[in-house]
């Protein structure tokens, strides 16, 4: 069709300011096949949209690749609806959190989305177990020992009693997003020890939002993981105040710092 024969509307147009009210933004790594899909599970469709971008990402899971991250963060985050705010932006890596540091990786996304509320699984998770009143933690992890120690220094640095600490001896985050949801019950139990207040689940590839609160009626004791703690405080950030059902206590709870 040439286009002096198309019919061009007259009709008078309402905008609504946004297409949906909040928006939350996700810098995963290119490998994860988890974060995504909690969030979209965990977040109220009809007041949230969750936009998504990922950056590059070499395995294995150690301090030294999880630190050549940092300069990616800046522009991965700048690629998500550019020149638009966000209600709030995670950043998806527990481990790189560790190793780079809360204020670190905040200060790369707000060099492209200043003044928008960061979240990290780091930061989450110990504003989550603070809110839980939880001050002796046992600590799950899927990575090799020196990963796993990063996050348990970054817990103690942050004022927590880390009673004691299992990891997995996992190298690379594709074959963590692969631990079935069973197996990771059962190593939960063998992880929890009977004087610590909480159990955390560290890494974002963990299938273990899914099970956090089957784990919870087992111990008896709150469970926070990565992505439920994530989800929980990206969505209270962006003034969404929705209790989903189905992952664990926390989600019922304002957050105290």
């Amino acid at each position: 069709m040439d286009p002096s024969d198309v019919h061009m509307s007259d009709l008078e147009l309402a905008f609504d300011a946004r297409p949906v009210k909040r928006r939350i933004g996700l810098v995963l790594l290119a490998t994860d096949h988890t974060t995504e899909r909690d969030f979209a599970r965990m977040c109220p469709r009809d007041e949230v949209g969750i936009y998504a971008n990922r950056i590059a990402y070499e395995n294995p899971t150690t301090p030294e690749n999880l630190l050549r991250m940092q300069p990616r963060l800046t522009e991965g985050a700048a690629l998500i609806l550019p020149d638009e705010s966000l209600d709030a932006l995670c950043y998806s890596c527990t481990a790189a959190s560790a190793v780079i540091g809360d204020q670190a990786v905040e200060a790369a996304v707000h060099a492209a989305k200043p003044g928008v509320p960061v979240i990290t699984p780091t930061g989450a998770a110990r504003t989550a177990l603070r809110t839980l009143g939880a001050t002796r933690i046992s600590i799950l992890a899927p990575y090799v020992a020196e990963t796993g120690a990063a996050i348990a220094d970054y817990f103690a640095r942050q004022g927590f009693e880390v009673v004691n600490l299992l990891c997995l001896g996992l190298e690379d985050d594709r074959e963590m997003a692969r631990v079935s949801p069973a197996a990771i019950v059962t190593a939960a139990h063998h992880a929890f020890a009977p004087e610590a207040h909480a159990l955390f689940i560290s890494c974002t590839a963990l299938r273990a939002a899914e099970v956090a609160e089957e784990i919870e009626r087992g111990l008896g004791k709150p469970v926070v993981t990565s992505n439920q703690a994530s989800v929980w405080l990206s969505l209270r950030k962006a003034g969404i105040h929705t209790e989903p059902s189905d992952f664990g206590r926390l989600m019922s709870l304002s957050p105290q710092v």
